[in-house]
């Protein structure tokens, strides 16, 4: 069961009061007096909780991502957006006007999730200043956290047209009626490498227009750069490797085993790291139309990106520790993917259906050995339908089918002895695979009924629903579980070889 809540708020809640009380000074004196308290202060929030015992030793969740559709598959969520207009907008007037932002978003619920509504899992994902008619109408300034994006995929929970999401900095909007355009400029380092943080300069811009009624095109795109600083452990290098060391070496993680192997008397001239320049970037593209016929809206999203390099790792050698610096090893990493979503009225005020795909191809050009998730190629479809028996009580069923294959070997387990099922019965002793398959195909399909105090929509909110759901896979245990994972030729817990039927009872 689901509930899930999305609501205005015109008054100071109490939730509302610890986002805003850090911000709140932001107001004048003068506006506070003109302007009442309950028109300056608003928030919005969405709520997802659900229990879902499962008889099969399963961890509460169908699946183990959404690329089976998010039903079943997402864990609780709670989400508080707050807004605080520390200069009101006056309505048709282009006098300047201010706002400030904050959302607050985790997945800490009591008897819901395994830290049971810790409040460490909360965080402050979003915080920023809006001001508007400053120095042109329809001209918006945004100051502090620039995340954007042009919808989601619903039925994923995704939203590949994402921008600016790991950026702080600042931005401009222009938007009128048929177009709208942003540009923005921030740093990404503490995002990108946290406690090791270096400056990762970041700038980008979005444009999306709507040249005709029921149709709407997008496109923008983000860079990164980074540069090499000598001296500083935390910037980009370069650790130059003797040729007879690869990529095999790092993924094993013996560079400084075999380099010393090679050079025996040379225990303190591990190769130096030499700073270099790295950069990366993400491009995105958007198609939405619908509105006639009984095609509510179709929202084709694409992107392609290449991953940021990674910073330094460690590696031990009689009991001395060496840095070995990443950026020649991870400066090719690249992703394609593909996500469509539409809705369709089948019978007026009856009967809906929504119909999602994704697809994505995931390529490391620098590994060619290792079975991982940066070398594979995925495909999934979800079809949703939602019968209206009442205004208010609905039925809704969804299937769905997704295919992962691995360009590099076995990645995941097929049975429980997999150990034996591999390469012929031997193990992959060079450590680059894992069980015996390359390729996971999972099926679901869910039912139930759905309570909409607000009335009919796949998408409506809020929605209780009271859902039962199955899956069968070709991976040993498919799904969120506690039985063993290890490849061990003894294992105690024996699955059945492929995981079928799994029951899900709220």
């Amino acid at each position: 069961m689901k509930f899930m809540m999305r609501r205005r708020l015109q008054a100071l809640s109490p939730w509302a009061f610890w986002g805003l009380a850090a911000v709140a000074f932001w107001a004048t004196t003068e506006t506070a007096q003109a302007v009442p308290q309950r028109d300056r202060v608003s928030a919005a929030g969405y709520l997802r909780v659900m229990a879902r015992p499962d008889f099969q030793g399963g961890g509460s969740r169908l699946g183990l991502w959404n690329i089976n559709g998010r039903l079943l598959n997402e864990g609780p969520y709670g989400a508080l957006e707050l807004k605080l207009d520390a200069l009101p907008r006056v309505p048709g007037a282009s006098d300047p006007w201010t706002s400030i932002h904050a959302k607050i978003e985790g997945d800490g619920l009591l008897a819901a999730e395994p830290g049971n509504g810790r409040l460490d899992a909360f965080r402050l994902s979003q915080l920023y200043v809006k001001a508007g008619n400053l120095l042109a109408e329809d001209l918006v300034f945004i100051m502090g956290t620039l995340h954007t994006y042009w919808g989601d995929l619903g039925l994923y929970d995704m939203r590949p047209s994402d921008l600016f999401f790991d950026t702080v900095g600042l931005a401009a909007r222009y938007q009128t009626a048929s177009m709208e355009l942003m540009a923005g400029v921030g740093d990404a380092g503490y995002s990108l490498h946290g406690d090791r943080y270096n400056t990762v300069l970041t700038a980008g811009a979005t444009a999306k227009i709507r040249p005709m009624n029921g149709v709407e095109v997008g496109l923008g795109g983000q860079v990164y750069f980074e540069r090499g600083v000598e001296g500083s452990r935390f910037a980009p290098h370069r650790t130059p490797l003797p040729d007879t060391l690869d990529y095999a070496d790092y993924a094993r993680g013996e560079l400084t085993e075999r380099f010393f192997a090679e050079n025996p008397n040379r225990i303190d001239d591990f190769p130096r790291p030499d700073p270099t320049d790295v950069s990366s970037y993400k491009l995105v593209g958007y198609l939405g139309f619908g509105g006639f016929g009984p095609l509510q809206w179709n929202s084709l999203y694409v992107n392609y990106l290449q991953r940021h390099p990674e910073g330094f790792y460690t590696e031990q050698y009689q009991g001395r520790d060496y840095a070995v610096y990443l950026a020649e090893l991870t400066d090719e990493r690249t992703e394609f993917n593909l996500g469509n979503q539409l809705q369709l009225t089948i019978v007026p005020q009856l009967a809906d259906l929504a119909v999602g795909f994704l697809y994505g191809r995931h390529r490391d050009a620098d590994d060619s050995v290792t079975a991982s998730e940066r070398n594979r190629t995925i495909w999934s479809t979800v079809l949703r339908g939602q019968v209206y028996l009442t205004p208010t009580l609905h039925f809704l069923t969804e299937y769905s089918y997704a295919e992962e294959h691995s360009e590099q070997g076995n990645l995941w387990r097929g049975h429980f002895d997999s150990v034996f099922e591999s390469k012929g019965g031997l193990a992959d002793s060079e450590g680059f695979e894992f069980g015996d398959l390359d390729t996971r195909q999972t099926w679901q399909f869910k039912a139930g009924f759905v309570l909409n105090p607000t009335g009919r929509g796949i998408f409506t909110r809020p929605s209780l629903r009271l859902i039962y759901g199955l899956q069968n896979s070709n991976m040993h245990s498919a799904f969120g579980n506690a039985f063993s994972q290890t490849l061990s030729d003894f294992e105690q817990f024996r699955r059945p070889k492929i995981a079928t039927l799994t029951p899900w009872w709220p």
